[in-house]
């Protein structure tokens, strides 16, 4: 059927619902089933519910489903990604289509790095009003089949929830019934979706007119009772996040301010001014919502995306708070789900565009320190997928050693912990530098490395012991440990710990010799795993009841 595979190449394509119709008579189909997401929603820290005021980014480009609706992937030169994932709270999926399900690669890249995904339910226009009035004006029997449908779709597909965006007038009756139905979307959406969240965008008053109000406010906070959050419209100014601050009260993170990366009419800030807007949402304990930074892609080009990208989340770093991984085992080999090559144990395997998001890897902190330290994607080269972690900065005049963070932690750490570290040093020579990983605790007066008789680390910084080989009954895990391959160093380690929480994880850079001058250095990072050695050297569950379905032979 053509909703579920293209019909040029047969592959299938992830797709939207159009209208009541299509989604009142929606159920699972047996076809649908690549579009079902693979991976579960991550855990991090701290989670969606804290206190903290969250960032969403809402993913709007030239009307939705392009290549990413490609399930399998696509020979795409260039397309555009995002792996700023460390730096915000919600992914929202936007199209006009009336029901907008989440291209699965996007769920796929999300949930592996912690990120909930929202669908759109959006109507507008005189159809959206015709729409409304069939499902709203018809009472709790009709709004109650559309809350239903909604939840169920979440449900089936294995993404998070809605944002639901009404913009076009309601009758009386309509608009009479409609803080009863996020009030029963919300709930059926909590019921079956662990996590899940209902979110409405600031453009209907209680009163049924369409004006936007750019604050949570008398006119709209009806809605805003009734679900999860608001995100607010973009023309605002700073009374209006000083009243919606008032107004929500303890509920305030979940005012979402919506700030226009595209920068269109009278708003604070866009583009590389975008972090003025958030300067002054963060400033008033507010959330924000990131529209349309697909602008980095759309208006500055595709040619040097990664860099603009870098560039453009690096000057909002300050603004967004990070979040920690807080399970292992933490492996990856940083590939971003595309690239000009694919590569395997360092050698290149086939060479040519690709782009499939939901391979992914779990994506790093990407550290910037103005002149003297920098991160980035590298695509000519890697371990593992389609490309590496580009590291390079100096070690300044006096000083051992740089530590660049690459992720923040917060669990428990086990009490014997592997670790393994693939890379290519690019300058200076081998002989000058030696390149390892670190890892930090939480400082407490309980915390040891090795035995009880240990002496607690100064600043809870520790360095794991090398280890030549893999320990027996690892050597198949562990096997790149002793060798590594086609310029590729490989290094294994192992760290024992004794009441210890893990903080933050870094490769540490430093130089054989003190020296009055700086060192520069750049090297490439494969893959970095951390791994509780407990877990490891139990024997893996043996998968069984394997079958194949939906197979088409070219």
């Amino acid at each position: 059927p053509a909703r579920y595979f293209d019909t040029s190449t047969t592959e299938p394509v992830s797709f939207f619902l159009s209208g009541l119709e299509e989604l009142l008579a929606w159920k699972p189909d047996g076809n649908d089933d690549f579009n079902i997401s693979s991976v579960p929603l991550g855990k991090r820290q701290p989670p969606l519910r804290s206190e903290r005021p969250r960032t969403l980014v809402c993913h709007d480009m030239r009307g939705g489903y392009i290549e990413d609706r490609f399930i399998q992937g696509s020979a795409t030169r260039n397309p555009y990604v995002f792996y700023h994932w460390r730096y915000i709270d919600i992914f929202v999926y936007f199209s006009h289509h009336t029901v907008t399900i989440p291209p699965v690669c996007w769920t796929n890249a999300a949930h592996r790095n912690g990120v909930p995904v929202l669908g759109t339910f959006i109507t507008e226009w005189t159809d959206g009003e015709k729409l409304c009035e069939a499902f709203l004006a018809g009472g709790e029997e009709a709004f109650g089949a559309v809350s239903r449908q909604l939840a169920r779709i979440a449900q089936h597909y294995r993404f998070d929830g809605w944002l639901v965006n009404l913009e076009n007038t309601l009758s009386a009756a309509a608009v009479r019934n409609l803080p009863a139905f996020l009030r029963r979307l919300t709930a059926e959406v909590h019921n079956s979706v662990p996590g899940g969240l209902v979110i409405w965008y600031d453009s209907i008053l209680q009163n049924g007119v369409l004006r936007w109000q750019n604050e949570l406010n008398g006119d709209n906070r009806v809605f805003f009772d009734a679900c999860d959050g608001l995100f607010t419209n973009y023309n605002w100014k700073e009374e209006h996040l000083q009243r919606s601050r008032a107004l929500a009260g303890p509920r305030h993170t979940d005012v979402y301010v919506g700030v226009d990366v595209f920068a269109r009419g009278d708003v604070i800030g866009g583009g590389f001014d975008t972090n003025k807007s958030l300067r002054l949402i963060r400033q008033h304990g507010l959330s924000a919502a990131i529209f349309a930074p697909g602008w980095v892609y759309e208006h500055l080009g595709e040619e040097n995306f990664l860099q603009n990208e870098d560039k453009f989340w690096g000057s909002l770093a300050e603004y967004l708070p990070t979040h920690s991984i807080c399970t292992l085992p933490l492996a990856t080999c940083f590939s971003l789900g595309m690239g000009t090559s694919r590569f395997l144990d360092g050698k290149e395997e086939e060479a040519g565009p690709w782009y499939d998001l939901s391979t992914q890897e779990i994506q790093p902190l990407y550290p910037e320190h103005e002149g003297r330290l920098s991160t980035s994607c590298y695509l000519q080269d890697a371990w593992s997928g389609g490309s590496s972690l580009r590291v390079q900065g100096i070690i300044p005049p006096g000083e051992e050693h740089v530590a660049i963070r690459l992720f923040s932690l917060q669990m428990p750490a086990p009490p014997k912990l592997f670790l393994t570290l693939l890379y290519k040093l690019e300058q200076p020579d081998p002989e000058e530098v030696t390149v390892m990983l670190e890892l930090t605790t939480w400082d407490s007066g309980s915390c040891h490395e090795g035995s009880i008789t240990s002496v607690p680390e100064p600043n809870a910084r520790h360095h794991p012991r090398f280890l030549p080989a893999p320990p027996p009954g690892l050597a198949k895990l562990l096997n790149a440990c002793p060798q590594g391959s086609n310029g590729w160093t490989s290094r294994c380690y192992e760290l024992e710990l004794q009441d210890c929480s893990l903080r933050d994880l870094s490769v540490l850079v430093s130089r054989q010799q003190l020296s009055v001058q700086e060192t520069p250095f750049a090297l490439l990072l494969g893959e970095v795993r951390v791994l509780d050695a407990a877990k490891v050297a139990a024997a893996p569950p043996q998968v069984q009841s394997v079958s194949a379905s939906q197979l088409w032979w070219q």
